[in-house]
């Protein structure tokens, strides 16, 4: 009887564990806004705009329609869904985050801003690398490395703020339009910025970056 419970218990792990890994990202995501000083209201309104603007990808230029594979809220949702080719940027992938990371700018030192994006683009350009039907999916260690070090280095008084806009703005461009035009031809010519795998870089990179700096 000890082992028919074991297996219904891992049966039941297993099919919620999309919704187990999708809450721990959501706790993880909150406690990072909490370090970027932002009410508990306004970080989950900042959530839920993430969640739900995921799912929206805006045109910039469009053909015909392939068959892509989707992963949605840092991958506890897929699906083939059928897009236009050409490219898109996502509303929650890349245009909230950049809203954030904008509104930190000017209350951060440019200087501080400015280095450690130049590195994070770097070592986000590096730990970058497309999958076919995934977009393009980025190896996260080295870029909240070098993010959350130079951000205290250069700016601790606003280490979380200039770590989480580096992060945002360093992703965006090494591991996302630095791979455009290659990511298009490869990727049956489709790429959403800030969509697919690089979702998960993108705010991650940002958020793991604003901890490390605040710790």
């Amino acid at each position: 009887m000890g082992v028919f419970y074991l297996f219904i218990f891992l049966i039941v792990v297993i099919l919620f564990s999309p919704f187990l890994l999708a809450f721990f990202f959501f706790y993880i995501a909150k406690m990072g806004l909490d370090f970027l000083s932002f009410s508990p209201q306004m970080a989950f309104f900042i959530l839920l705009l993430i969640l739900v603007g995921s799912f929206i990808n805006i045109p910039l230029g469009k053909r015909g329609r392939v068959l892509i594979e989707e992963k949605k809220f840092f991958g506890a949702f897929r699906r083939n869904v059928w897009r236009f080719q050409g490219v898109s940027i996502n509303v929650g992938g890349a245009l909230i985050p950049l809203l954030v990371a904008g509104y930190f700018i000017p209350q951060i030192p440019l200087n501080a801003l400015l280095i450690t994006t130049l590195v994070t683009v770097f070592f986000s350009f590096l730990g970058a690398r497309f999958v076919q039907r995934k977009g393009i999916v980025i190896s996260m260690i080295l870029p909240v490395l070098f993010a959350s070090f130079f951000a205290i280095f250069l700016s601790p008084e606003h280490a979380s703020q200039v770590a989480f806009s580096a992060g945002v703005l360093g992703v965006l461009i090494g591991a996302d339009i630095l791979y455009l035009p290659w990511a298009v031809k490869k990727g049956s010519g489709v790429m959403s910025i800030g969509g697919a795998g690089i979702f998960d870089g993108i705010f991650l990179v940002a958020i793991a970056s604003a901890i490390l700096a605040a710790i």
